[in-house]
């Protein structure tokens, strides 16, 4: 996917005329930018995207109808195991971070729709990433599903109040896994 557009690039996507997107940047309702020194706009995918959804314009010409998720953890075996189980799924379009530091960058250049997020991560735990994530107004809409195997209920209840969508006990059943996912998402 493009990371900028012109305004006639997002009217094909958005099924209008160029007009009503120059409208629409001009009046600050779809965020963009000029190019420096030319009458000429730009808008990023995500302002697009945003801007889409706010209008209730099918995303069905930007995107590849898969939704993105980020699985966050250190355990290859798992990220591996839900990796596949994903793939096969084939509704989803996935990438991978081992910490809160690579979740920060992924998080960042993919846009995930949704994160996956081990609660027990080697460089800082699931309740800081979601307060980070919380914090940028850039990933309000971003779903962030806790996935631990050592965790209280109290401590559940924080990660809820920090932000994450729902929570996911390990071991987990994988059927459980995708369902909950696609309810995050709500997917039908």
């Amino acid at each position: 996917m493009k990371d900028l557009f012109t305004t006639g690039e997002a009217a094909k996507i958005c099924n209008v005329s160029q007009q009503t997107i120059i409208r629409c940047f001009d009046s600050g309702r779809l965020e963009g930018f000029r190019v420096p020194g030319s009458r000429f706009r730009r808008i990023p995918c995500q302002s697009l995207l945003k801007f889409m959804k706010r209008n209730n314009i099918p995303l069905d010409n930007i995107e590849s109808g898969k939704r993105k998720v980020l699985i966050v953890d250190d355990d290859a075996e798992i990220v591996e195991l839900i990796v596949d189980v994903l793939v096969r799924d084939g509704r989803f379009e996935i990438k991978t971070a081992a910490s809160g530091y690579d979740a920060g960058i992924q998080t960042q250049q993919f846009r995930p729709d949704l994160i996956l997020l081990d609660y027990m991560l080697p460089d800082v735990n699931g309740n800081v990433v979601c307060q980070t994530i919380r914090k940028n107004p850039e990933f309000e809409d971003i779903k962030i599903v806790i996935v631990s195997g050592v965790i209280k209920q109290d401590e559940i209840d924080l990660l809820l109040k920090s932000g994450a969508e729902d929570f996911i006990k390990k071991p987990f059943n994988i059927v459980e896994l995708t369902d909950k996912i696609a309810d995050v998402l709500q997917m039908s």
